[in-house]
């Protein structure tokens, strides 16, 4: 079975390292950058099954990199979860407006909820 891809878009380093070894040990083929300009050329030529995006970072935001990803044909269908530092319900509902499929609060989850969320939204629930 072809591994599943994952595109890691965390500007904190130090987070974004733990995600990385921990989705690698669960068997995902993951690609990581630290801003959304990258996350956006990312996305068209890697072709994730699913996309862990900040909100908060350098260059493009998470809310417009999402919107742009919804509006360009060949990233559309793509799995997005938002996973940020925001955990006002304004921004949640301005993710779900812009058509996130989830959307966790880092501060309100542990790696392995995050694990079991990806797993869910690719359909590989254990």
């Amino acid at each position: 079975m072809q591994k599943k891809k994952i595109l890691l878009v965390e500007d904190d380093m130090a987070l974004a390292d733990v995600y990385f070894a921990r989705l690698e040990m669960e068997g995902f083929d993951v690609r990581r950058v630290d801003n959304g300009e990258d996350a956006l050329s990312s996305a068209v030529e890697f072709r994730p099954d699913l996309i862990i995006l900040d909100v908060m970072m350098p260059k493009i935001n998470g809310f417009d990199v999402l919107d742009t990803l919804r509006n360009t044909p060949e990233t559309t269908n793509m799995r997005v979860i938002l996973l940020t530092a925001l955990s006002q319900a304004k921004d949640k509902e301005r993710a779900e407006e812009l058509g996130a499929d989830d959307y966790l609060v880092k501060s309100q989850v542990v790696i392995s909820d995050v694990v079991a969320r990806i797993r869910h939204h690719l359909g590989l629930e254990k």
